[in-house]
């Protein structure tokens, strides 16, 4: 009985998989190399050192996500899973009440009232909580997006706990990427992840995830650590980068290349007191 209720589809998750997800393609073009990006289905890495921007752009995007359409957003909501528990309420709330013509508080109420929060604090608890989220991207049709902050935030710590086995070091990561690709697959989302720079870059060109021309083009530090089963599902990597400071923003540089189709883009973007500005 219960395996066949948890079979059962409800007529609210039968129309969420039958009217598909609104469309993220207008979330913020100056960040993707190819136009009309993302789509359903990608897999996109913020990779940089801390203090290059990543958590602020992830900010401008949710913003961008639960503002109403009448105030220029997506009115779409957003699933945002936190492991480094820097996610600053305050922060989004100020970035909001930027760019909300009406300023109100019942109206800042209803865009925070589009994003859902939620903590972990080990691979084995986040592993957890992606499985007892499906059932909420089935029944919330306007669930959009999934922003995992960071996902390399317990490396070192299943490292450890693994031992010498590599097997064992990645289990946990390597069920939660597959769950990862199987939640964005089958629920239509767009998916978000940050990772920060831990390896140096390798002179093992066997090592390079990127073809040859993006190897030239981007010029990054960049060295995959993370799973496999990761590197294999990630569709954008937007590499980020601290400038000079100059007055009261912080200026910064991404370098954005879709993975698929090997094209590279690099733009720059400023961090005020209202948010990412391009």
């Amino acid at each position: 009985m219960g395996d066949a209720s948890r079979r059962a589809e409800s007529g609210t998750q039968l129309l969420a998989r039958l009217e598909g997800r609104s469309s993220l393609k207008n979330l913020e073009p100056y960040l993707f190399a190819e136009e009309g990006s993302p789509v359903h289905g990608d897999v996109i890495e913020f990779h940089g050192p801390e203090g290059t921007g990543k958590t602020e752009m992830l900010y401008h995007l949710i913003a961008r996500c639960i503002i109403p359409k009448s105030g220029g957003g997506l009115e779409v909501e957003v699933m945002f899973i936190d492991t480094d528990y820097h996610f600053d309420m305050l922060r989004l709330v100020t970035i909001l009440e930027s760019r909300l013509a009406q300023r109100t508080e019942e109206m800042i109420k209803q865009c925070l009232g589009r994003l859902f929060l939620v903590n972990c604090s080990s691979s084995t608890q986040l592993l957890l909580t992606l499985y007892s989220l499906e059932n909420m991207f089935c029944t919330h049709p306007s669930l959009c997006l999934l922003i995992l902050d960071s996902l390399s935030a317990f490396y070192w710590i299943d490292r450890s706990n693994g031992g010498e086995s590599l097997n064992l070091q990645e289990m946990n990561l390597k069920k939660c990427a597959n769950f990862l690709e199987k939640l964005v697959r089958e629920h239509h989302l767009v998916l978000f992840a940050t990772t920060q720079t831990l390896m140096q870059k390798s002179t093992n060109s066997a090592e390079s995830f990127f073809p040859l021309k993006l190897q030239h083009e981007t010029d990054t530090d960049y060295r995959p650590y993370l799973c496999k089963s990761w590197q294999q599902m990630v569709t954008h990597r937007i590499f980020f980068s601290k400038q000079c400071s100059s007055g009261n923003s912080k200026g910064f540089t991404v370098i954005s290349c879709h993975l698929k189709r090997n094209h590279v883009v690099k733009r720059s973007f400023n961090v005020a007191e209202c948010g990412v500005q391009f």
